[in-house]
């Protein structure tokens, strides 16, 4: 348990994570749990600043080492150093203390994870889906429209909740805020914009500038978890792999792009990806198969 020095650090780094990082909600909380596992690990009643100032490389070293023997996921370990890591570069940053032991420990290697593209035909089959079973008829269009947004533009599903009113105009391209809050312009095409166009229209709020474009039954910005539950059930409807998330509406946006021929530059771009290597991951995938599908859905 950190003492209300290291506890209001603590709290500082949190919300430069919100702010200036731009991290969701999701995220921080979870680094905060890793950070809250760190510190019980220490043993101590009240961890101090200077406690973390002493730690030496081996007091790391043993802390994963023992979080390892603990049968936990790689990729659980990796995010707990990645967290007890930031942490401490803020620390640094911050003129807090300084102690970059931590920074000569080489990060445990994970399994290189493939995207999971959904194949083009399921792919509309799911937007269509997606203004069924809804409580109400215009949170049906809503939902068509976020995930028309998603695979057309590819973007985050952060990135598309977190869109204003004026986001989507007249022009051709959207500004999206992404991570680390770099902008990118990604061109939006007439079928994204006749849907949102057509969810304004049946939504019962008044949108204005300056406010949240997409909005729940409550007139509130809506949540990723409700999408995420839409498209949950738009699952188990047609009977698909729990890989079918809002996440791989964007991988296919990408995938697809690339079977058609668009360059890894392009791609990235569109992405926001700050590392090429982040959009190489996509060549690995069939291609073959995805251009099979696409002249299927779209013969001469």
């Amino acid at each position: 348990m950190p003492d209300k020095e290291l506890a209001a650090s603590i709290e500082r780094w949190t919300e430069w994570l919100r702010t200036q990082r731009n991290y969701s909600s999701h995220t921080i909380s979870s680094y905060l749990s890793d950070i809250n596992i760190f510190l019980d690990y220490l043993g101590r009643t009240k961890v101090k600043l200077e406690d973390l100032q002493k730690m030496e490389v081996r007091d790391f070293r043993n802390f994963f080492s023992h979080r390892a023997k603990s049968e936990i996921r790689k990729a659980s370990i990796a995010r707990e150093e990645s967290a007890v890591r930031n942490f401490f570069k803020w620390l640094d940053d911050n003129n807090i203390i300084h102690n970059m032991a931590i920074f000569q420990i080489s990060s445990p290697k994970l399994p290189k994870v493939l995207p999971r593209a959904i194949d083009v035909n399921t792919t509309f089959d799911i937007l269509d889906r997606a203004i069924l079973d809804c409580s109400e008829p215009w949170l049906g269009v809503r939902d068509m429209a976020v995930f028309t947004l998603l695979y057309g533009c590819g973007l985050r599903i952060s990135e598309a909740l977190g869109l204003n009113v004026e986001d989507v105009g007249d022009s051709d391209f959207l500004k999206i805020r992404g991570k680390g809050n770099k902008d990118r312009y990604v061109p939006i095409l007439p079928v994204v914009v006749e849907r949102i166009e057509n969810y304004k229209k049946c939504c019962p709020y008044k949108l204005e500038k300056g406010a949240a474009l997409f909005l729940g039954a409550k007139g509130e910005r809506v949540k990723a978890r409700i999408i995420q539950r839409k498209l949950q059930r738009i699952r188990t409807a047609l009977n698909l792999p729990a890989t079918v998330t809002p996440h791989a509406l964007r991988h296919s946006f990408a995938t697809h792009l690339l079977a058609q021929g668009s360059d890894l530059r392009s791609i990235q771009e569109l992405l926001g990806h700050a590392s090429l290597n982040s959009t190489q991951r996509y060549t690995d995938v069939n291609l073959d198969t995805i251009q099979k599908e696409y002249k299927k859905a779209f013969p001469n």
